[in-house]
């Protein structure tokens, strides 16, 4: 299935909810939340895709680096490419419902996997949407994460019991989702969370635990204190707190304060495979990518997102190829300027 395919069919579906512009940055979306526009100005959604911009790949062509290897391992799973679909629901009320809520789960698990790479779940204030991205995780037996949204421990250990059931690489809470306009218009506000609630979660289960929505270099540490498996450097793509700075602003100092303690994740404005070596030379050890999963997704189903996943992989190549990179592991700062 051709790119430009995708983007014209996923236009057509999502008319008046997305633009599905051919640089997706937030411009015209500002404010449209619910939808899938930014908070506020669009500031934040904005500085994630300029911050990655600035970054500057050195280009090296006498080396040796003439097969590079994009594969990483994962929560115990060999991933081709080091790039994860991100946890997205509400179909309805952000993306105009043309595909069901079950359509969307299934497209983006299964086109994942057919790449090479695997998927997140998320969840919202309709407990039913969660439950779907459970039932898909199951349907792929268990190659997929669940993101739980931050409401009271109580209920959340509750989801983790039930993601527990269909046995998933990992569980998670997106953090970043406290304050979400979109829950609270449904009666089922989410919010902060305190050192001693984080590690009651992290406690509650055997399965590595992932917190998304980590911004600053000391809530990375509190994460590395409070057990967690792994961190998504997040501001939940610019759609809960304006004039925030861009996750590539922000990922280097975390990585001075947790590499090698934590599985560092990236996740903001990431839209080519070339972003996604930026990410990894900033030091993340895998990306989540939203946006442009979600145009596969209504652009192709299944096929529409291994297209969009398969389209990073060669370019996340080709920038390896022209920087001398043989591995991820070779991916580093001395590859880029910044």
């Amino acid at each position: 299935m051709e790119i430009k395919q995708i983007y014209e069919t996923a236009r057509k579906r999502m008319k008046g909810y997305c633009r599905v512009c051919n640089e997706c940055r937030g411009e015209v979306c500002a404010g449209e939340v619910p939808g899938m526009g930014g908070a506020g100005t669009g500031a934040s959604f904005r500085n994630n895709v300029e911050e990655l911009k600035k970054i500057q790949l050195k280009m090296r062509t006498i080396h040796d680096a003439k097969s590079p290897d994009t594969s990483i391992e994962l929560f115990g799973e060999k991933l081709s490419v080091p790039i994860i679909s991100a946890p997205i629901t509400g179909n309805s009320f952000n993306m105009g419902g043309a595909l069901t809520e079950e359509e969307y789960v299934n497209a983006v698990l299964k086109g994942s996997i057919s790449a090479g790479t695997i998927g997140m779940t998320g969840d919202t204030a309709d407990l039913s949407m969660y439950i779907t991205g459970l039932e898909g995780i199951r349907n792929v037996n268990g190659k997929g994460i669940p993101i739980i949204k931050p409401r009271e421990n109580e209920k959340i250990i509750e989801n983790i019991r039930k993601a527990e059931e269909v046995k998933p690489l990992a569980v998670g809470i997106d953090i970043d989702g406290a304050g979400l306009i979109t829950m609270a218009l449904k009666g089922q506000p989410v919010g902060p969370k305190t050192k001693s609630e984080l590690k009651e979660l992290v406690e509650s289960t055997n399965l590595p635990f992932i917190l998304k929505g980590i911004m600053t270099p000391d809530e990375a540490e509190i994460a590395v204190q409070v057990g967690a498996k792994a961190i998504v450097v997040s501001n939940h793509g610019g759609r809960v707190l304006d004039h925030t700075p861009g996750v590539a602003n922000v990922l280097p100092e975390i990585v001075d304060a947790v590499k090698g303690k934590i599985i560092i994740l990236a996740d903001g404005g990431i839209r080519s495979g070339v972003d996604v070596f930026k990410m990894l030379a900033l030091g993340a050890d895998a990306v989540l990518l939203g946006r442009p999963i979600i145009i596969g997704a209504y652009g192709g189903y299944e096929e529409g997102v291994t297209a969009v996943l398969n389209k990073m992989k060669k370019e996340l190549l080709q920038a390896m190829i022209l920087t001398g990179c043989k591995d991820i592991e070779s991916i580093d700062r001395t590859k880029i300027i910044f």
